[in-house]
């Protein structure tokens, strides 16, 4: 298993999932996704292997969020494209193993990953 956790630092949920992965021995690797972003290719297998839209992706209340104007963009790829060059506004922490992905803290899911 190899398991990638792009979160952030102050964030709860990032912490208790590296935990998670540690209290079972499982090995890690963390990636800090505000100074560490994903790649193009990461971005479009992750968003393929979650299943969702960018709206559910994102955390809608942090000061990021407000400060982009995301909510008033109508062209799906003019998001795409600010989301990616603002990848600390994705809820967190996202969960990757291989080709499947969560977004949040989903013990339930990653106990299949095993």
């Amino acid at each position: 298993m190899n398991i990638q956790i792009y979160g952030k630092p102050k964030c709860f949920d990032t912490k208790k999932a590296e935990r998670y992965f540690k209290e079972r021995r499982i090995k890690v690797q963390m990636i800090d996704i505000s100074k560490y972003p994903m790649s193009q290719g990461e971005f479009r297998n992750i968003k393929t292997a979650l299943r969702m839209s960018f709206d559910e992706m994102i955390d809608e209340k942090s000061k990021l969020y407000e400060s982009l104007f995301i909510k008033y963009l109508a062209n799906e790829s003019d998001k795409e494209e600010k989301i990616f060059e603002n990848q600390a506004i994705f809820k967190t922490p996202i969960v990757r193993n291989g080709k499947q992905a969560t977004i949040g803290y989903q013990p339930d899911v990653w106990k299949n990953w095993e």
